[in-house]
């Protein structure tokens, strides 16, 4: 499942992303990972443009399609926070 826009795909469909700390630390070599669609089309699953490889449909969810992308676009944040986290 992606963790940005949280559409499950076929595990071909997913991969990790990983991308080094800021600063010292990721000279160091640290490193922080997200899951995300390997065809980068978070946005297209999220407005029901695009349907993931082997499944139907994208799962049915509660949320208005302006609060899933501002959810897309606070997991894209949260995870780019941690990148820069000193």
């Amino acid at each position: 499942m992606c963790q940005v826009c949280l559409t499950a795909h076929a595990s071909s469909g997913v991969t990790l992303l990983v991308a080094p700390l800021a600063g010292s630390r990721g000279r160091e070599g640290n490193t922080v990972g997200i899951y995300l669609c390997a065809d980068l089309a978070c946005s297209l699953y999220v407005r029901g443009r695009r349907q993931p490889k082997l499944r139907h449909r994208r799962h049915e969810e509660s949320l208005t399609l302006d609060e899933q992308v501002a959810r897309l676009t606070g997991n894209l944040d949260a995870f780019l926070d941690r990148v820069t986290a000193g």
